[in-house]
């Protein structure tokens, strides 16, 4: 993946139509990696997560360009290229695995990252109904090797409908129940990115299966 990191380095000091024609050759052969590199994951997801189904790369992997029509940066291209890989595919509301490639801040990780507001509700129900279960999942040694902090992102009160005296009333406040783990650009560009990616995809399993079984039971 070594051609990808430097294809992005190289995008972010010319992040200009006219750079990216001139290098859409370029272009084209990183995005052929990752989605060679999404197939794999996929496929090896698959084997103790049976849920994401029959997925197609095309379908996890993100668009480069971006959405400036609201934002005050209008540089028209993402300097990262990610994967989504979850039932549904990247357009999902599905719990999920994601994969991203960054030069200097590469991560894997997963979860649900600002779900829409009845899929909150549902998770933070469930957790509030089983919270020693979700703690047991989240807290346990091996998974915060891995993944020690959620992204903080937080209320400042109890999120309306549950009791501001509830012992986990921090877990509820949460907006993302998503979680991270930084790759160094040594790891991506190695022969043990994948190996690396999918040992702790497969530490998040138990958490994914607990919230997305959560939406599907409260939604």
């Amino acid at each position: 993946m070594q051609e990808v990191l430097n294809f992005l380095s190289e995008l972010k000091e010319n992040n200009n139509k006219e750079w990216f024609d001139q290098n859409r050759d370029r272009y084209q052969e990183c995005r052929k990696k990752v989605l060679f590199l999404t197939e794999l994951i996929i496929h090896e997801v698959g084997k103790f997560d049976s849920e994401i189904g029959n997925l197609a790369a095309k379908d996890c992997v993100f668009r480069i360009f971006r959405d400036v029509r609201f934002s005050n940066d209008k540089t028209p291209y993402k300097t990262n290229m990610g994967s989504f890989i979850a039932k549904g595919g990247r357009k999902s509301f599905s719990v999920g695995y994601y994969v991203h490639i960054e030069p200097g801040a590469s991560f894997v990780g997963g979860g649900s990252y600002c779900p829409p507001a009845d899929a909150l509700k549902a998770m933070r129900t469930e957790i509030f109904d089983h919270p020693e279960e979700f703690k047991q999942l989240v807290r346990s040694e091996s998974f915060r090797k891995v993944y020690p902090e959620f992204y903080d992102d937080k209320l400042k009160t109890a999120p309306k409908g549950f009791p501001k005296d509830f012992p986990d009333i921090d877990l509820l406040k949460y907006k993302s129940f998503a979680f991270g783990s930084s790759i160094d650009d040594s790891v991506v560009a190695s022969d043990s990115y994948v190996t690396k990616i999918v040992g702790s995809l497969k530490e998040l399993y138990p958490v994914n299966r607990f919230l997305n079984e959560a939406i599907e039971k409260w939604m």
